[in-house]
This record gives structure tokens, C-alpha cells and sequence, in this order.
């Protein structure tokens, strides 16, 4: 997503090396005691998910590119799953890793918690592969679900849906996914559904009596998602919809959200195909304070319509920005903005660089993070020392230096240059 596996040379090295981990692939170890399991690092989702769901556990990461992706690279990009609020991001379920580094093998610690200085997991979650290569991980596994329950509730605006999650989030109801759509994507994903199976009379009556109550345009999908034993999700249930109605959300029931479960690793096949048409999609995001997301929300909107207009491929040119609340905690969240918009030809790459620059300028200025699960790369790297600072960045840099001195291992990447 952001240029962190580009094959860059610059003037150190003379060629370059990628290496193939996949067929590191297996699962070695699972101790269902302790809820851990030891696994290689070039296991892919899907094959993770069947060896430990054979055994009657889950690592529970789904991120979208999970048919595609592996262990190392989720642990490497600091990587966030569709059920993270249950399962937690990479850098929580990480119990340990180990690296073949320039400076020979590293086996981070392994305890439930220890107090012996920082805790050195955190340096290889996110190090995007700077450090060494990723060979192996220890890692966080649950029982998998008795029950799964996933369903969709309407807002009359984004603010309401947001107030409700984050409500749910600080009452700390027992959830998988909150997943909130704004009013440009909810009216996408509707559309996009209706293309594909146009809806009954039934359901074109059941909508028109929802926009009669207010819930027309601009109205938000709220899909909720729980999992665990059947007493816990019931319960579940009952409390995060009364929240939910509490605060002006209206319940769709169980379809829209197995609509969507269905179909999520869906979208990202639809990228190729509308960029050999001219049409580019782009997606950034980010996380920030419940305080603050209102305003970094509208900044960016404005700052990539701006963008959009000043670089647009002609003046009859249309596009669109939506943006869903992917994840949520205690306090913040991310927010998460795709754009698909008519590229400009012959200067693809120039549009593209002043939408993605104008939108990372307003996503710091608004007090949010430079990215919340996409990794830093080359695409990031010019906003790292603002969010860092100096101080921390020389730290980095050292620590760089230390496993790698000649700086072999994917140069180029997360440090500012």
C-alpha cells in the first residue's frame, strides 16, 4: 500500500536480492495451555487459519489482503485485522519473533510480561523489514467461536454512528468489529450491491419507509460483529443495541451484515480492472483522538477534493471520497478514506502525488497519525520525523545501524532519508 516491499538499490548496492519466505509455511508448535502457538514466518492466512482451526484455535487476523499476505508481513507492517477489537493488531497478539539479522540470529523475549528494560517485541512490529528478516513468531491464539453474530444498523449521519461506537468502545461492551460507513460509502456499497442483485420489492419498500423516518440520504451503515460462546455474544447483543437505539441507530438485522462478511476480501480485486480503465482508487487512513475526529475528518475531505479539483483529468471530471471508522478505542479511532477518481493521462503519477501529499499534510495537521495499520514505506517516510521527532528518529536510525551497518536490509524504507 505504501512502496514498503519496492525493490530500491539507491547508490549503496549494486543489485537486489527479494527473498521468498514461503516456504517457511508451517506451524510448529501449539501450546493450547498457554493459548500460543510458534509458527513460520512465511505461512500464509489462509493455511494458518486452517492448521490452528483444525486443532480448535484461531489466530483471528483477517486483514483484507489475508488469501495473499503471511505472518511475517503482518508483523512486519504492524498490521490490523478486521476483528482487531477482538483480537487485537499484530503488535498485541506478538508474543515473540525471530529475525535472521546481518548481525546473526534474534529471538525477542517471551514472557506474559515482563519489567527487564523496554520490551523489544515492539521494535519488530512495524520494522517493515529494515531490521533483518522475519523467520518465525510466537503468537497469541483463542478458542475459535462458538457463535458468530454479525448484523447492520442505519444512522441519519455520520456523527451519531461515530458517538455510538464510540460509546459501545468506553462502556467496553465485548465486540469483534464496529465498522462504520460515512453517507458517500454507505451509498456506494448500496449501489454496488444493487448492480449486483437488484433488490425485491420488499426491500425497495422497507428502504423508502426508513428515508420517510429520516434515515435517506446521507445515512450510515453501522455493521456490528461479535463472536465467543453463545452467553456472551447474546448478552452482547442486547447491550450494544440498546446503545445503538439509544442513540438514533435503527436495526437492519442479520443480512446486511452477512452480506458483507461474505463479501469482504472482495473489493480489492476491483482495483486492476477500473485502473486499466483510467480510473485510480487510493486509500490512506489513520487513527486519532475521539476528541479530534470530527475536525481531521472534514480537513481531509477538503484537502482531497481540493487536491482532486486542482489535479483533475478535465473539467467534466468526477470523483468520489468516502471513508469508514475502521477501527475504535478507548480513545480513538481510525479512519479509514478511499478515493476513486479519472486519472490524469500522462501524469498519473504527478495527480497521484499531490492527492496522496495533500491528504497526509492534513491527516498530521489534524492530530492524527501518518498510518494506523498501512505501514510506513517510501510513501509515509516524509512525515515520520513529525510524528517522531528527532529524538526518536535518531533512535531508530541507531538501532538500524546496530543490526544493519551497510544497510542491506530493504533500504529505503520507514526512515526519513
Amino acid at each position: 500500500m505504501v512502496g514498503g516491499v519496492a525493490a530500491l538499490r539507491g547508490d549503496a548496492h549494486k543489485a537486489v536480492v527479494t527473498l521468498d519466505t514461503t516456504r517457511l509455511g508451517r506451524v510448529l508448535a501449539i501450546d493450547g495451555e498457554s493459548l500460543t502457538a510458534r509458527v513460520q514466518a512465511g505461512i500464509y492466512g489462509p493455511e494458518l487459519e486452517r492448521t490452528l482451526q483444525r486443532e480448535g484455535f484461531t489466530l483471528g487476523h483477517y486483514p483484507q489482503s489475508f488469501e495473499f499476505s503471511t505472518l511475517g508481513g503482518w508483523i512486519a507492517a504492524r498490521g490490523a485485522g478486521q476483528q482487531s477489537y477482538r483480537y487485537g493488531k499484530a503488535e498485541k497478539w506478538l508474543v515473540s519473533a525471530e529475525l535472521a539479522t546481518p548481525k546473526g540470529p534474534w529471538r525477542t523475549e517471551s514472557f506474559p510480561a515482563s519489567a527487564a528494560g523496554p520490551n523489544l517485541n515492539q521494535f519488530v512490529a512495524g520494522s517493515e523489514g529494515i531490521l533483518g528478516v522475519i523467520t518465525a513468531a510466537t503468537v497469541k491464539i483463542h478458542r475459535v467461536p462458538a457463535e458468530k453474530d454479525y448484523r447492520g444498523f442505519f444512522f441519519k449521519d455520520f456523527e451519531a454512528g461515530a458517538k455510538a461506537v464510540r460509546t459501545i468502545l468506553q462502556e467496553e461492551l465485548p465486540v469483534a468489529m464496529l465498522r462504520l460507513s460515512d453517507g458517500p460509502e454507505t451509498h456506494f456499497l448500496q449501489s454496488f450491491s444493487a448492480a449486483q442483485k437488484p433488490p425485491g420489492a420488499l426491500e425497495r419498500a422497507a428502504m423508502q419507509a426508513l428515508a420517510w423516518r429520516g434515515y435517506g440520504e446521507g445515512r450510515c451503515l453501522l455493521i456490528v460483529g461479535l463472536e465467543g460462546d453463545r452467553e456472551t455474544v447474546l448478552e452482547s447483543q442486547v447491550r450494544t443495541r440498546a446503545v445503538i437505539e439509544r442513540l438514533g441507530g435503527v436495526h437492519l438485522g442479520n443480512r446486511p451484515g452477512e452480506r458483507w462478511y461474505s463479501k469482504r476480501f472482495a473489493m480489492p480485486y476491483m482495483r486492476d480492472p477500473m485502473l486499466d480503465r483510467g480510473i485510480a482508487v487510493e486509500t490512506l487512513e489513520t487513527s486519532v483522538r475521539w476528541s479530534d475526529l470530527h475536525n481531521l475528518y472534514r480537513g481531509v475531505h477538503l484537502a482531497i477534493h481540493d487536491a482532486l479539483r486542482d489535479n483533475a483529468a478535465d473539467a467534466d471530471a468526477r470523483a468520489i471520497v468516502m471513508c469508514h471508522l475502521s477501527h475504535g478505542y478507548i480513545d480513538g479511532a481510525s479512519l479509514y478514506f478511499t478515493m476513486i477518481f479519472p486519472q490524469k493521462q500522462g501524469a498519473e503519477v504527478e495527480q497521484w502525488l499531490a492527492i496522496k501529499r495533500a491528504a497526509s499534510d492534513a491527516i498530521v495537521a489534524g492530530g492524527g497519525t501518518i498510518s494506523h495499520h498501512h505501514g510506513v514505506g517510501t510513501d509515509h517516510a516524509p512525515w515520520l520525523l513529525r510524528e517522531k521527532g528527532e529524538v526518536g528518529v535518531t533512535l531508530l536510525t541507531g538501532l538500524k545501524d546496530s543490526l544493519d551497518p551497510k544497510h542491506t536490509c530493504n533500504p529505503g524504507k520507514v526512515l526519513p532519508g
